[in-house]
């Protein structure tokens, strides 16, 4: 039985569809500098791609 990975688990979140969702980085601090375009851009929640959804999704079962 393998454990789940905690790190992969407080990032990411897979929707009900199986779909794997992040926050994009960047947006916790210096966002003075960055335009309006980039910090709206950063409010959005990004799907993974499936690829990586897939290695997602096995590090979360536990």
């Amino acid at each position: 039985m393998r454990k789940t990975h905690k790190g992969i688990a407080k990032r990411f979140k897979v929707t009900g569809t199986g779909k794997v969702t992040h926050r994009k980085p960047g947006q916790r601090h210096l966002r003075r500098k960055k335009s309006n375009k980039q910090v709206q851009a950063g409010r959005q929640n990004q799907v993974l791609a499936p690829g990586m959804a897939k290695r997602v999704i096995n590090a979360l079962s536990s």
